[in-house]
């Protein structure tokens, strides 16, 4: 999936109103990326691990009576990991310091991931990819060659008496 610039545009002004905040990713929910600014994170690992956490969170959601997935929130010893909903086929993850004000962070998570939401899902289906054929010599088949054994036919005979 190509970067679109005003997903970008919605990640660099989330961080300006979020200053706690180290990296914004925007991925599909099967762990392509879409856009990111995510200084010192590899963003097609941040990516995959998302769609991950999706799966596993979206079974629990379903295992439990609770409806569709909206948002998963992780925190760690430095930090938190929060992955928001962002139209029928995007996710909006976001990491932020540990000092952040959590509820700072969904207010502004929530509304992105919708804004998000409605430029993916007013994009053109992307284009199937094939497979590309592999390129190799063109070869003529031969049909193969029949042998079969000689047998004489009209070879006179001679018998002696």
């Amino acid at each position: 999936m190509a970067v679109e610039p005003p997903i970008l545009d919605e990640l660099h002004r989330l961080r300006a109103r979020v200053p706690q905040l180290t990296g914004a990713l925007a991925a599909s929910v099967d762990g392509l990326v879409i856009a990111h600014d995510t200084p010192g994170v590899e963003p097609e690992g941040l990516a995959a691990l998302t769609a991950a956490a999706l799966g596993v969170a979206v079974r629990v959601t379903d295992a439990t009576g609770r409806g569709d997935l909206r948002e998963v929130l992780v925190r760690g010893m430095r930090g938190y990991v929060a992955t928001y909903s962002a139209g029928h086929t995007a996710v909006l993850t976001l990491l932020a310091e540990d000092r952040v004000n959590v509820g700072r962070l969904h207010l502004e998570g929530r509304r992105t991931g919708a804004r998000i939401g409605e430029l993916v899902d007013a994009l053109p289906p992307a284009p199937l990819a094939l497979p590309a054929k592999p390129e190799t010599a063109p070869t003529t088949r031969q049909k193969p060659v029949r042998r079969t054994p000689r047998t004489p036919t009209n070879t006179p005979t001679t018998t002696e008496s």
